[in-house]
């Protein structure tokens, strides 16, 4: 059965404001990765006010620094897909971003994304730990209009994914205009999503959009210290145009 599985805990007190752990994650198919995520959902610090600006509250603060199952799903995934070459890869709403450093160690073309103030923070250390080289990491923010700065997620990509990506109502389609915007004519684009109300809405705006969706069931059962998964991968792509 694929799954992560965590090591040995360690308790940092050396970033300001928060508690942080560290773990050895094992990832089948792809050498482990250690990584530095938040202690629990109940760290938060915001001294400067850059989350509240955001539109983050302290209840969604600590959502991007924790290991969500979805998230190890599509690191898994990543891990065994099949090179193409030449292909750009992104990564949205990545979080601790563990596809992206997945992918990264493969070779792949791969840039992160998160409109979380300290995503890239997060994404250097998680780096550092490892021994990598520096990725690639831009501000995403579906639900705004870019800066139109170099920080800003740009151009358009062959594989767009993301993992727990459809956790509101987006009445307004704004994800999937981001997508349409950044994806090449070809793209695919993998979502996993753990069975979330919001996934109907969005495959119908998608549509819209010429994009047409294939469902595969991600479950398993608990075993042994595995946790029990419920979800699926959502990969959609341009319908073809008649000639």
């Amino acid at each position: 059965m694929q799954t992560l599985s965590a090591g040995a805990l360690a308790l940092r007190l050396d970033m300001p404001g928060y508690l942080t752990k560290q773990e050895d994650i094992a990832i089948p198919g792809a050498a482990d990765l250690i990584i530095r995520s938040l202690l629990d959902r109940q760290q938060f610090s915001d001294p400067l006010g850059a989350a509240e600006a955001l539109g983050i509250s302290s209840a969604t603060w600590p959502l991007f620094g924790l290991l969500w199952p979805s998230g190890s799903q599509l690191a898994q995934r990543m891990a065994t897909r099949s090179l193409n070459a030449g292909e750009r890869v992104l990564e949205i709403g990545c979080g601790l971003a563990l596809a992206s450093l997945v992918c990264h160690r493969r070779g792949v073309d791969v840039t992160a994304s998160d409109c979380h103030p300290l995503a890239s923070d997060f994404l250097r250390e998680n780096l550092r730990l490892n021994g990598m080289l520096p990725l690639k990491y831009r501000t995403g923010q579906w639900g705004a209009e870019p800066t139109g700065t170099a920080a800003d997620v740009q151009g358009r990509f062959d594989l767009i994914m993301g993992s727990d990506v459809l956790y509101e109502r987006d009445a307004r389609g704004s994800l999937a205009r981001f997508l349409d915007r950044h994806a090449t004519e070809s793209a695919q684009i993998w979502i996993v999503d753990p069975d979330r109300g919001n996934r109907s809405a969005f495959s119908k705006q998608m549509a819209a959009l010429r994009f047409e969706v294939v469902e595969e069931r991600l479950d398993h059962p608990a075993l042994a210290d595995v946790p029990a998964y419920k979800g699926r991968l959502l990969v959609y792509q341009r319908a073809l145009t008649a000639v």
